[in-house]
């Protein structure tokens, strides 16, 4: 590798809004502020804490839709 034309690596925090802190490597080498990160977003907190977002219903129009086609095909 030429020296000099690769820009140094630094340790630097990551601080999501939910209080968590990690430290990662980046060229940037300035603290980062992220809005969420796996301990507060849904699909990392497992099935007990899930919630789901449904802003116009379509999940209930998913399940009334297709509840009996479980039903029909796997009898």
């Amino acid at each position: 590798m030429k020296k000099g034309i690769h820009p140094e690596y630094k340790v630097v925090k990551v601080t999501c809004a939910c209080g968590s802190s990690f430290e990662v490597r980046s060229t940037k080498g300035e603290d980062y502020q992220i809005e969420i990160c796996s301990r507060c977003h849904p699909f990392y907190k497992g099935t007990d804490e899930e919630k789901l977002v449904d802003k116009f219903g379509m999940i209930e129009k998913f399940r009334k839709r297709y509840k009996d086609f479980a039903k029909e095909k796997f009898s």
